[in-house]
């Protein structure tokens, strides 16, 4: 019977199909998708500019697919519904325990 460590690290044969070897023979780098917060040739942004001594800054301009939206993201409206509010009773006076 052979040990377990006499199988770790051995090398696999040329013509092996195993998972490993098949995944590493066709496996290709993702591609990156293209953000939809990437502007396009259309959006043009923000430029600074120095005019006599002062700073001059021109506003970025945005096409209709990447202008930012007038509200927030949904998920900022609620961050933990937890159900009804438990009210807080202040107490007064020290009391005891009767059991």
């Amino acid at each position: 019977m052979k040990s377990l460590s006499q199988y770790l690290r051995q090398p696999h044969p040329a013509n092996c199909d195993c998972s490993v070897c098949w995944l590493n023979r066709n496996w290709e780098p993702p591609k990156p998708a293209a953000s939809p917060s990437t502007p396009c040739t259309e959006c043009r942004p923000a430029q600074w500019r120095v005019v006599d001594g002062r700073i001059c800054v021109t506003a970025a301009s945005y096409c209709e697919k990447h202008t930012p939206s007038n509200r927030p993201p949904k998920y900022w409206h609620v961050v933990s519904d937890t159900g009804k509010p438990t009210p807080f009773v202040p107490l007064r006076e020290p009391f005891e325990l009767v059991g």
